[in-house]
């Protein structure tokens, strides 16, 4: 079973990889956390970013269809 760090490292990719590239060193420098942390932090955020827009989308649609 995988892990919370390992599934949100999974959603990174592409822009979003690249964006936890360069920003989990520089955080994981500064906060007591490691880079795999940072990233699956970055990956989880970005997860859960996506999650909030398709229940938008879906609240829209439901309002329309009204």
């Amino acid at each position: 079973m995988a892990t919370a760090k390992e599934m949100g490292q999974a959603g990174l990719q592409g822009w979003r990889e690249k964006v936890a590239d360069a920003v989990s060193e520089p955080v994981a420098d500064r906060a007591p956390l490691s880079e795999e942390q940072v990233r699956a932090i970055i990956g989880w955020t970005f997860f859960g970013l996506s999650v909030l827009y398709v229940i938008k989308t879906i609240q829209v649609l439901v309002r329309e269809a009204r």
